[in-house]
């Protein structure tokens, strides 16, 4: 069976993401830190609509637990494999620049670059022998214009883009493809205590987003439909930022 791993599956836009995989046929590893709660929730709502669905716990920014988690699963799976890979695990830790602990700065990073890192290349391997893959990175309006009070989550997000662009170009002899998506305001944990009434002003199209809407587009970048689509930063903002 082919399967889709989702990182920072459990919520908000992951969590999309991971039920609009399995209604392609994707069996879905759900990735996530502890919210176990929330990760089975999903889990349980795929296999409700026909699906198949399993949980896998680690640290995305622990190269120890990273190996050993799929190690685990390749070892309980020897006749599927990941086609498909979403990095989508991040965290904000928001603050001016002038204010900003070391922590801060470093628990955003490291979640975001790391964890790709890690994941991918541990992932990489099995897609390359196959000649086959889809590697998704959820970046961010962030990581193209720059948000003030953000340049912890600009910088990894804008670096998340530069990576995307340089294993596009490695892989694509492989038939592996490599793109980003870079979504605006969207409805999720990651914005719940943003200002909407305002923010949502300056979108022309006058609304945040649904994370559904970020899983569709998700899917497509997962399927057949987008081979020739490669190396690409796809944005969607309601026009915010184009």
């Amino acid at each position: 069976m082919n399967y889709a791993l989702v990182t920072g599956g459990s919520r908000g836009l992951g969590a999309a993401i991971c039920k609009r995989l399995a209604l392609q046929g994707l069996g879905v590893i759900i990735n996530y830190r502890s919210n176990e709660a929330a990760a089975k929730a999903v889990a349980d709502d795929i296999e409700c609509a026909g699906g198949c669905a399993e949980l896998l716990p680690f640290d995305v920014s622990s190269e120890a637990e990273v190996d050993a988690a799929l190690e685990d699963w390749e070892n309980r799976h020897p006749e599927d494999r990941i086609t498909v890979l979403v990095n989508n695990a991040g965290i904000r830790e928001d603050n001016l620049l002038i204010f900003m602990q070391t922590e801060q700065w470093h628990n955003v990073i490291n979640t975001t670059l790391d964890g790709f890192f890690f994941v991918t290349r541990r992932i990489l391997k099995g897609m390359l022998t196959k000649r086959y893959g889809r590697i998704i990175n959820i970046a961010s309006l962030s990581g193209l214009k720059g948000l003030p009070g953000q340049a912890n989550y600009s910088a990894a997000k804008a670096a998340l883009i530069g990576a995307t662009k340089a294993l596009a170009q490695e892989v694509a002899p492989r038939k592996v493809t490599v793109n980003a998506i870079a979504p605006g305001y969207i409805k999720s944990d990651m914005t719940k205590d943003l200002d909407e009434s305002t923010l949502k002003k300056q979108v022309p199209l006058g609304r945040f987003g649904e994370p559904e809407e970020v899983a569709a587009l998700v899917a497509f970048l997962a399927s057949n439909d987008s081979s020739y689509i490669t190396g690409e930063t796809i944005s969607i903002n309601g026009g915010l930022y184009s």
